[in-house]
């Protein structure tokens, strides 16, 4: 459900950040402008990524997808919307604010919950695997 409510979160969240950004744009100094566009562009590029391969290894359950899920959280996006939350050099409005703390719980309890999903299903297929191993090991010394 987190994903689902996600999807709906983001281009909000990415139309207030931008807008934002905007605003305070003449006033950050020139660093902080060229990486909060290269931000921006890998956040939008990332989670695009990221929330296609939840869904799919979510609904289909299938391993690679859940952990390249759990790993673009956990690398690219969660660091840097920390970033974003607390680096003070960047002028954070308390509109940005409240929104990147909202996409940083999301963030949070995906990575935590996608650990586990992605725990279970590994198990999951290992049992399952190991069912079909001895089902054929059975036919085989049958005959």
């Amino acid at each position: 459900m987190s994903l689902y409510f996600n999807v709906y979160f983001f281009p909000l969240w990415w139309l207030i950040t931008v807008a934002v950004l905007y605003m305070k744009y003449p006033a950050l100094s020139d660093y902080y402008k060229f990486i909060l566009v290269t931000i921006m562009i890998l956040v939008s590029l990332t989670e695009l990524i990221r929330l296609y391969l939840g869904y799919v290894g979510n609904l289909l359950e299938k391993v690679p997808e859940l952990a390249g899920f759990w790993l673009l959280t956990l690398l690219p996006q969660l660091p840097i919307i920390l970033f974003l939350l607390f680096n003070e050099g960047l002028k954070i409005h308390s509109l940005e604010r409240a929104f990147h703390i909202i996409f940083a719980a999301f963030l949070s309890f995906q990575a935590a919950v996608a650990f586990f999903a992605l725990k279970r299903m590994v198990n999951a297929l290992a049992a399952r695997f190991r069912r079909s191993e001895f089902h054929r090991l059975e036919e085989l010394s049958k005959t």
